[in-house]
């Protein structure tokens, strides 16, 4: 508990890095770009109107509201997608400053996932918008549930990071192996399909992901809408905040040679 405590505290103590750094983070994501941050619609909308094209006509999906339903998948995997390939090179690409000057390593993935998280919350607006053009009634109760998902999203993804970050600095070649793993998780995350197209032999890989429950949270608020199922959120919070500590404990023990393998 006392380590933990440290921890808050030497963020806390240097929570105007943390703040400088997510803004820099925010804001030079798309410096001297025409669109500026308009960009955070943009890509994710491009993507949309592919799946679009691919998945309704020529797959011939019969799911209502097909567009809601992907994009209540698509915009959340692309945060958590974004988060991890980055957080792989975010110790290297700040390896300069780590060996020239102290600070909490930790605040780097904590920046780089709270900044990503900004952005996914712009790209939220989207999630919305199709909602409303394709007609669904949106219920304010449901939407209310909209920051607990998010949350376990958050700390899932924190929790992530902090292994990726650390490990990548001693073995680069995660950073690759990181690429082909997204791609496979994609398939085996119900983002444009539902879980029930799935045969009955193979749902265990999807119950097994968590990223199964946060998308099914986005599309209960947004897509259905419904009651999400907060016990499923809450067991993925557990398991979100049990990866986190084992990551900063993980973080914790490699952070102490950063500087020599950087």
């Amino acid at each position: 508990m006392k380590l933990f405590m440290n921890i808050f505290k030497r963020i806390y103590d240097y929570r105007e890095l943390l703040k400088t750094s997510i803004k820099k983070d925010i804001g030079g994501k798309y410096k001297n770009s025409f669109l500026g941050v308009l960009w955070s619609f943009v890509n994710p909308l491009l993507q949309i109107i592919v799946y679009a094209i691919i998945f309704p006509l020529i797959m011939k999906s019969d799911i209502p509201n097909y567009v809601v339903f992907m994009v209540c998948g698509l915009i959340p995997w692309n945060y958590f997608s974004t988060v991890i390939n980055r957080a792989s090179f975010v110790m290297i690409e700040n390896g300069n400053i780590i060996k020239k000057v102290y600070f909490p390593r930790e605040i780097l993935p904590l920046s780089l996932v709270t900044s990503e998280t900004v952005n996914f919350l712009i790209s939220s607006i989207l999630i919305l918008l199709f909602a409303l053009g394709y007609g669904v009634y949106l219920n304010i109760l449901y939407i209310l549930f909209y920051p607990l998902v998010l949350l376990v999203q958050y700390v899932l993804l924190l929790g992530i990071s902090l292994i990726v970050s650390s490990v990548t600095v001693y073995f680069r070649d995660l950073q690759h192996f990181i690429g082909v793993l997204l791609q496979l998780f994609f398939y085996a995350t119900p983002i444009v399909y539902a879980v029930d197209v799935i045969p009955a032999n193979f749902r265990w890989i999807l119950k097994l992901n968590p990223m199964t429950y946060i998308i099914e949270g986005y599309r209960d608020i947004f897509w259905q809408p419904t009651m999400p199922n907060i016990t499923n959120l809450l067991v993925v919070l557990a398991i979100g905040i049990a990866i986190c500590i084992i990551g900063y404990l993980i973080f914790n023990k490699l952070q102490k040679k950063f500087a020599e393998e950087l």
